[in-house]
């Protein structure tokens, strides 16, 4: 499977920016598709999940009432609705699939490029 993303840019503290992860390839109801950002400097971490099938979602406790993550099975797309953004949360910010829901980043198997963030102060 092959992922893109896409949707970075710069913003204002405060304000909201859309991520998107195109795939193609095999995505089935089992996997499991996830955010992940890197913040320079600083180790990859979880940012939110969803369950392809059935659409469960994770997420991690700083980004909770703030970010949504979504998914569009016919467009085989992921999102990520950022809102209130803060200054801290400038990172780049990749997508994956794994087999199973886990905040472990060797967990994911398959990763896109990722996208750059940047939240101005």
């Amino acid at each position: 499977v092959q992922l893109q993303a896409s949707g970075g840019g710069l913003v204002q503290a405060g304000g909201s920016l859309r991520l998107s992860c195109a795939a193609s390839g095999n995505i089935f109801s089992s996997h499991v598709m996830a955010w992940f950002r890197q913040a320079p400097g600083k180790e990859r971490e979880f940012v939110a999940a969803i369950r392809w099938g059935g659409a469960r979602t994770y997420y991690t406790d700083s980004v909770k009432g703030r970010f949504t993550i979504s998914r569009d099975s016919a467009k085989r797309t992921m999102y990520l609705q950022m809102n209130s953004l803060k200054p801290e949360e400038t990172a780049v910010y990749s997508c994956a699939r794994g087999n199973s829901y886990s905040t472990r980043a060797a967990e994911y198997g398959y990763w896109g490029q990722g996208t750059l963030v940047t939240v101005s102060s």
